[in-house]
């Protein structure tokens, strides 16, 4: 990335901007839970997911919807377009999750 005129690169980091930028992005769903089974197993995959990636994951949920923020558990870390797919992949492959959305990445500290 080009650097920032204006601002050292101590600053920069700082501010999480330029090369220090942390991104992450959005997902939703619709959770229709039969039993407390599946919701069970799938809760066990989606944070095996996040584990094995090492994703730092916010989580909003109602009784029909499932929705959160995504990014990297490291302090610059970013989430990546793997990530995404991988999330994006869990959410796909148990019966009781529909109706899918999945944002691009976003600038976490600086979007507008």
């Amino acid at each position: 990335m080009a650097k920032e005129i204006g601002r050292s690169r101590r600053l920069r980091k700082k501010l999480y901007v330029g090369e220090f930028a942390i991104m992450g992005f959005e997902f939703t769903c619709k959770v229709d839970i039969d039993s407390d089974t599946q919701f069970e197993e799938f809760l066990e995959a989606f944070a095996d997911v996040a584990e094995d990636k090492n994703l730092l994951i916010s989580l909003d949920n109602d009784n029909e919807q499932f929705e959160g923020f995504v990014t990297s558990h490291d302090r610059y870390g970013s989430a990546t377009e793997e990530d995404k797919a991988a999330i994006e992949a869990v959410l796909l492959a148990h019966s009781i999750v529909s109706d899918v959305e999945v944002s691009k990445l976003v600038d976490v500290f600086n979007e507008k």
